[in-house]
């Protein structure tokens, strides 16, 4: 078999058609500018057909496939996932829900930079696991979410859909299932132009040809079933051009789903991969062989691709400065097509950025902040260079209707600098990630602008539009403001630039504990971008009476103030949402945050909530005990146990094997026999802590990766047995048990409110020496008895828990607040 990427040299050159009109985007991060890069590019260029891969969370994709796809076969690939992976767990830190999924789409992005692909997402967000199709559409609205699938394949326009997973229920999650199902029915209707008609204001009906399953491989086996098509693809083999296998890219790609932990190395040798055929139009020997080149749909689109073959076959990588010319005729013959087709942009918009690599092109728009407020001054500086002798001419710079004249030659490696002071416009939106700008809705993000659905993010919040000449052609790029510094250990770090509100406020507690019908303190900040804003502190759903509000002090240097919010006593127990603005003395109303999510292996991301505080009354018995608080993969357990009143000390590896008998209770974070090696390798110091008195909690841990699977002073073992439907019934077993009914009584009552889930990775065998109060079932599944064992061991005690204390307790839930505080007092009530 000839590899693909060599083809054109043992046929003759397609005869067709081809348009392009362009204005780059082009960002200033450092990319491969090498001629085997640009060359690989031309091939990218030649290929029109385009592939549409479909699942539902980020790393549901095979990686594997999508490389060898976008690099092999050259076609344009895009995956489809239906959700931002908002429900999932984190390894790496804290963060979950609408933060987790900022954090994942990133990764996937990254991922997408990595094996050649593109991104785009439905409106779904991620509820949490689901067993079924049915308990899936349930959650989401089935009509929006199809008609978010037919608008991607609409916009992106498809020759063949392939969808991870299949339509059988109950072999998978049922999010998996569900976007197997939704592909199906919009590869049915996409093309009807009488199927949601409101879209054909802005696009055509369009209708893929076939679409196929990405067939389970088994152990290297594929279960083919009899009149099935199916076909399989070389996914294991290399590509010289790039210098790596497939199953090395795609190793590299799944790695950057670095919050999930999934980490990958490369399988070594032949590896395949199947796709079995659903619906369409059935094939002879290939998927793809009777795809039309979509040059063809040109009236100079035979001129095209034969400009485009010619380069391919003279290509002369020595001096790659010799194939301008030619890219340059190409860029004519693109700009000379008036059809208005998305196919055809994004070839003007790749050809324009094969010949910026040539150049050696580096254009950066950098300001001297990473964020800024609207009405602000931005202090930004233009850097320009290009490595050949071609004669450029920069011509002028806009950025936000401000045009600047630059009339200057661009000479051979002589890079051209230009400061520039600018003012953002009061009115000029936030860097609010797009799809948060409005309350969800039942578990569908809200997107009032049609045109954004499916984006993976935003735009540049702002970008100067750089107009040059290069060999008689204009070119329009548009430069991202960015804001660039030199890290001591990472060397260049080039971050995108942000608005953020002008004024923002901060709150230090995130839940409010009036324990005992005790009074409560909330510490709010108040931000200034320009200047100090006199006004007041308001808080939704508190009268005058119930608080009372004092200015504690003014950083003048930093455009602060601190205020102190002292909550009244209140009578009886329950929880409430209460959210802070600031007025200011003219009427304006301030309610947003300014939070960051900082990892070096993406973007800072940077989003503006509406501030608020849970204010949770409970009357609760509990002990001036000391905790110490094993870390795990990150959550924010440590800090609910300090506001309720307890003292917590994190301990670390050097403090494992020291003595650990001044804990009331030692807690172990989630997953932490997966992550902490310390805590593993000091096993047999925490289980003598035990023995001589004390008293551990072990929080859930998962099945894959596990440092050890020795939990506890007697035998269990973990499944995968979890409990998805957070308002499940749940049954008390044991009723006499302590920890229900010391030094708190647990009610029925307890268990109402939570959120996402009972828990998850529940034991599935354990000794007899466990004793498991309650029973948890989700609707028509097998019950478990798995979420919470307790035991006796010497004179202490030793808990392992499966529920979800990571969501329930930071989410402020009363009942499990409740339960949890029985199990850390067990020891002081023995």
């Amino acid at each position: 078999m000839i590899p693909n990427q060599f083809k054109q040299f043992y046929r003759k050159p397609i005869s067709l058609c081809l348009p392009l009109v362009l204005s780059l985007f082009f960002i200033g991060r450092l990319e491969a500018q090498s001629s085997a890069s640009v060359y690989h590019g031309l091939l990218k260029l030649q290929e029109t057909k385009k592939i549409l891969y479909v699942a539902a969370h980020p790393d549901d994709e095979n990686t594997r496939l999508i490389a060898y796809l976008a690099n092999d076969e050259m076609a344009d690939v895009a995956y489809l996932s239906l959700t931002r992976g908002d429900g999932g767990q984190n390894l790496i830190g804290k963060e979950l829900g609408m933060e987790l999924g900022m954090i994942r789409t990133q990764e996937l992005l990254k991922a997408r930079e990595t094996d050649g692909g593109k991104q785009f997402f439905s409106r779904a967000i991620d509820f949490g696991y689901s067993r079924n199709p049915n308990e899936t559409l349930n959650n989401w609205d089935r009509k929006k979410l199809l008609s978010d699938v037919v608008w991607v394949i609409r916009n992106f326009q498809p020759d063949i859909i392939i969808t991870r997973f299949n339509t059988t229920p109950g072999i998978t999650h049922g999010h998996h299932t569900t976007s197997a199902i939704i592909a199906g029915e919009a590869f049915k209707v996409s093309g009807d132009p009488n199927v949601f008609p409101e879209q054909l204001e802005h696009i055509k009906p369009w209708s893929a040809k076939r679409i196929f399953w990405n067939a389970y491989n088994w152990g290297g086996v594929y279960d083919k079933k009899p009149g099935k098509k199916y076909y399989e693809f070389p996914v294991g083999s290399f590509n010289p051009i790039l210098g790596m296998t497939y199953s090395q890219i795609a190793a590299n790609s799944r790695t950057m789903h670095k919050s999930q932990g999934f980490g990958a190395t490369a399988s070594i040798g032949r590896e395949m991969d199947l796709i079995e055929l659903v619906d369409g139009k059935t094939f002879d020997v290939f998927p793809f062989e009777d795809l039309e080149s979509r040059w063809l749909q040109l009236s100079n689109g035979n001129l095209i691709a034969d400009k485009i073959s010619n380069l391919i076959n003279s290509f002369d990588f020595v001096a790659p400065v010799n194939n301008i010319d030619q890219l340059i005729e190409i860029k004519k013959e693109l700009n000379k097509v008036r059809e208005n087709l998305p196919w055809v942009k994004d070839k003007q918009e790749l050809v324009d950025q094969l010949i910026m690599k040539t150049l050696g092109w580096r254009g950066l728009f950098l300001s001297d902040k990473e964020l800024n407020f609207p009405a602000a001054v931005v202090h930004s500086k233009i850097i320009l260079n290009q490595v050949t002798d071609k004669k450029i001419k920069i011509n002028s710079f806009e950025v936000l209707d401000q045009v600047i004249s630059l009339n200057t030659d661009l000479p051979n490696n002589l890079a051209f600098e230009s400061e520039l002071d600018f003012t953002i416009p009061k009115d000029h939106l936030n860097s609010q990630p797009y799809w948060l700008r409005d309350q969800p809705e039942n578990n569908l993000y809200t997107i009032k602008d049609q045109e954004r659905i499916g984006k993976a993010y935003n735009s540049p919040t702002i970008s100067g539009k750089l107009t040059f000449s290069l060999s008689g052609e204009e070119f329009q790029m548009n430069l991202p403001l960015q804001f660039r510094y030199n890290d001591r250990v990472s060397g260049e770090v080039i971050q995108p630039f942000k608005i953020v509100p002008e004024v923002a406020i901060a709150v230090k507690q995130e839940n409010v504990f009036l324990l005992n019908e005790a009074s409560g303190i909330v510490d709010v900040m108040v931000n200034f971008g320009k200047e100090i804003k006199e006004g007041v502190i308001k808080i939704e759903g508190l009268n005058d009476a119930e608080y009372q509000v004092e200015e504690t002090f003014r950083d003048l240097k930093n455009k602060a103030i601190h205020f102190q919010v002292a909550l009244n006593k209140v009578v009886g127990e329950g929880k409430s949402a209460h959210q802070i603005s600031y007025v200011s003395d003219n009427g304006e109303v301030f309610d947003k945050g300014v939070k960051r999510i900082l990892y070096p292996h993406i973007p800072n991301l940077t989003y503006f909530p509406k501030v608020s505080f849970n204010l949770i009354r409970l009357n609760l018995n509990i002990s001036p005990q000391t905790i110490g608080y094993i870390p795990g993969a990150g959550d924010k357990v440590p800090e609910i146990l300090q506001n309720l009143g307890y003292q917590v000390e994190m301990i670390d590896g050097a403090q494992l094997g020291s003595d650990l008998q001044k804990y009331g209770t030692i807690i172990t974070g989630i997953r932490a026999f997966n992550v902490n090696q310390d805590m593993v390798s000091n096993r047999d110091a925490l289980m003598d802590y035990v023995k001589a008195g004390g008293n551990l909690i072990v929080q859930y841990n998962t099945t894959a990766s596990l440092l050890s699977n020795e939990f506890g002073p007697y035998p269990l073992t973990l499944s995968r047995d979890r409990v998805t439907v957070e308002d499940s019934p749940v049954k008390v077993l044991l009723k006499n048990h302590p920890v229900l009914n010391q030094p708190n009584a647990i009610a029925s009552v307890d268990f109402d409110g939570w959120v996402q889930e009972r828990g998850l990775y529940f034991p599935g065998s354990w000794d007899e020496r466990y004793q498991s109060p309650l029973l948890m079932q989700d609707p028509d599944e097998n019950a478990s008895k798995g979420s919470l064992l307790l035991a006796q061991y010497g004179k202490g005690t030793y808990t392992y828990s499966g529920i979800s204390w990571f969501r329930l307790l930071p989410a402020g839930v009363p009942g499990a607040i409740k339960l949890f505080v029985n199990l850390i007092e067990q020891g002081h009530e023995k």
